[in-house]
């Protein structure tokens, strides 16, 4: 019999944490799809390594999000029996693979703000929260540079690859402001130190994100409108579906273990 669903206490705290784990859950499991896909052998074993960082923060953030609400639940509770809509993931990360194009410019725009933002949050006054941050700074460091090299590769490539890139990066660049958003409940958290503003990471991300779509000789979209809903559990209708995947062993086989 297949298990229902949980509600999750979403305190400010606990939601503060659930929005970062769901973003390196769902990340994650995108990048896992390119695993006997990816264009070489030695990219696929890339791409599944920077899978598992994000996995290995999920579990992080879950198991903490889990101690701050302290209802009983676990690390597993949270990423497999929550419905879509309780999920508060960007946008960004939860749009299909589409090309290696795609996936690199969307690994690109997430790591150019995660770099910094988990840099900023070592300093949280929230303990367990600044030793997962000390952890995930390094290692978004390896994937901005990785995401970075392929960009400049692919932009600055063959007609074809440039021309994919192109098409990548207007496609992905409406979801690009979500990740600066800070609500009430946000900004309460800000005010006690156990957040980062985003606003001011803006400029470090706007410099980084010109200089490397200049030197990947890639046009940087001229629109301002900016797409959002993710972190209040508005999705597209892509989430549905890689939740199906992700949660149906667990659902169809409450408490399997190995």
């Amino acid at each position: 019999m297949a298990t229902s669903s949980i509600a999750v206490n979403e305190t400010p705290h606990t939601l503060y944490v659930l929005r970062r784990a769901d973003d390196a859950l769902v990340l994650g499991h995108r990048l896992s799809e390119w695993v006997g896909h990816a264009p070489t052998l030695e990219e696929e074993m890339a791409l599944a390594n920077l899978g598992l960082d994000l996995i290995g923060q999920a579990r992080a953030l879950y198991a903490h999000a889990a101690a701050l609400e302290g209802a009983g639940h676990d690390e597993d509770d949270l990423a497999y029996l929550r419905d879509a809509p309780q999920y508060r993931n960007l946008l960004l990360v939860e749009l299909p693979n589409g090309d290696f194009a795609q996936t690199i410019i969307r690994q690109f725009l997430y790591a150019s703000f995660a770099e910094p933002y988990w840099r900023a949050m070592r300093t949280s006054t929230d303990a367990t929260l600044a030793a997962i941050a000390a952890k995930a700074e390094k290692e978004h460091r390896y994937h901005l540079r990785h995401a970075t090299d392929w960009m400049i590769r692919l932009g600055d490539g063959t007609e074809e690859s440039h021309a994919r890139s192109q098409a990548a990066l207007d496609r992905l660049w409406p979801y690009g402001g979500e990740m600066f958003e800070c609500d009430a409940g946000e900004r309460g958290l800000v005010d006690a130190g156990v957040a980062v503003d985003p606003a001011p990471l803006r400029a470090e991300w706007e410099t980084r994100v010109t200089a490397a779509l200049a030197e990947a000789t890639l046009a940087r979209p001229s629109g301002s409108w900016m797409q959002s809903g993710g972190r209040s559990g508005r999705h597209t209708e892509h989430l549905g579906r890689l939740l199906a995947e992700l949660q149906h062993l667990q659902r169809t086989y409450p408490g399997a273990q190995w």
